[in-house]
């Protein structure tokens, strides 16, 4: 099922109280379409589906022995605030490996150019160490570039990395340093893809937003403008009021940095990072930019007045 279906199913299943699509094994699609108010034809469908779960569960069971879990959107572990800011677009399925409560903590979002010049890896690197000295954890895409260099130095400072991958679970527990970071506790991986599912370029595009819905705020440190992965999901965060996003300002910088700040983005200069960091710090520091009124599909000033007041899970 595509994310509005599952989305549809699943609030279905909490107003009746269901604790998931599990408690709909063994009804009749006639039962089935009582319980959940939906056409016959439809709960046919969902029955048909729901006899697979044998070779579904064989499957599941493979994976938690290598140390792959996952959760649906209709999970109560599932978490809050994707939820709510992804809507009906929140991935039907979470696949991870690592602390799952990570996943409901939250923290600051790296995200830029796979191919950074000096300067941008320079600031990338001292913000990373930054919010690790202040135990806040990094939100990675694990790509080549500003990613994994936000990655390293997080690791580096003894900080916490949230890795949000463009692939299958199981091909990067292949990799021997992550396998030790995530056993370790200081990573936790989470992907909407199959556990085997190779990289693609559509795949990176379209987990963008699992970055930006699993952070507090998010910080571009580099970006064309127009296109691209880095450009496309600041755009998309702008527009949906996600979360806050700041980005790395002053001479030299890429034009798409520059464009976003005038769409409504924060700036932040490196001169402002301090030694340790929080999300609500980032915050503090950063001004909300005005975004002229022909341009009324951005900016975030509706964020900026307690969304961070929520209590986060520690």
């Amino acid at each position: 099922m595509g994310p509005v279906a599952y989305a549809d199913l699943a609030d279905r299943l909490r107003r009746q109280s269901f604790q998931g699509p599990r408690d709909l094994i063994g009804l009749a699609p006639d039962a089935i379409s009582r319980s959940l108010g939906i056409d016959l034809e439809a709960a046919r469908t969902i029955q048909g589906r729901l006899e697979r779960v044998g070779r579904i569960g064989f499957e599941f069971d493979r994976l938690r022995s290598i140390g792959v879990w996952f959760l649906t959107v209709a999970d109560e572990a599932y978490p809050d605030d994707l939820r709510q800011r992804l809507g009906a677009s929140a991935p039907p399925v979470l696949f991870g490996a690592g602390d799952a409560s990570l996943l409901r903590v939250g923290g600051i979002a790296i995200v830029g150019s796979r191919d950074a010049d000096d300067e941008a890896t320079a600031f990338t690197e001292r913000l990373a160490t930054a919010a690790a000295v202040g135990s806040t954890p990094v939100v990675s895409g694990g790509a080549r570039g500003i990613d994994v260099s936000a990655m390293r130095a997080a690791f580096a400072a003894g900080g916490t990395v949230l890795g949000v991958v463009p692939e299958g679970i199981e091909r990067r527990l292949r990799e021997g340093s992550t396998r030790s970071a995530v056993a370790e506790g200081r990573a936790v991986l989470v992907s909407p893809y199959h556990p085997a599912a190779a990289f693609s370029a559509g795949a990176a595009m379209g987990r963008n937003k699992l970055i930006y819905g699993f952070s507090d705020v998010a910080v571009v440190v580099s970006s064309a403008e127009g296109s691209g992965g880095t450009w496309t999901g600041a755009i998309e965060a702008l527009k949906g009021g996600w979360v806050p996003v700041v980005v790395r300002s002053g001479p030299g910088v890429p034009p798409g940095n520059v464009a976003l700040v005038a769409r409504g983005a924060r700036a932040l200069t490196e001169g402002a990072i301090p030694n340790a960091l929080t999300s609500r710090d980032l915050l503090d520091m950063t001004v909300p930019t005005k975004v002229a009124e022909s341009e009324p599909g951005y900016g975030q000033q509706r964020l900026f007045d307690g969304s961070m007041e929520r209590p986060r899970e520690r």
